[in-house]
């Protein structure tokens, strides 16, 4: 197994539901990010643990903005030189 690296993101949400309310997590509870609904993603880094990843949340969590949606983070990890879209895609 490769390296692994761990993405650390942070969303603003303002995209709505059905229902009018602005939505942070699917309904099966997956982390909820709709840049074209006006939800604002930011990399906050890239970090070489899980839990570096999860102390840069910590010391985020007292700035503007980020105190506000403090639930809003997300860590993902992948494994360094190690594709991740492996098929083409189609223009709609």
């Amino acid at each position: 197994m490769g390296d692994r690296v761990f993405l650390l993101w942070h969303v603003h949400h303002v995209a709505e539901d059905e229902s009018g309310a602005v939505k942070h997590f699917e309904p099966d509870g997956e982390f909820s990010a709709h840049e074209e609904k006006g939800d604002d993603v930011k990399l906050l880094g890239v970090y070489s643990s899980r839990e570096n990843a999860s102390a840069r949340i910590e010391r985020a969590k007292e700035l503007d903005g980020f105190c506000d949606e403090p639930e809003c983070f997300h860590i993902d990890e992948y494994t360094l030189d190690e594709d991740e879209w492996t098929t083409g895609f189609v223009v709609v």
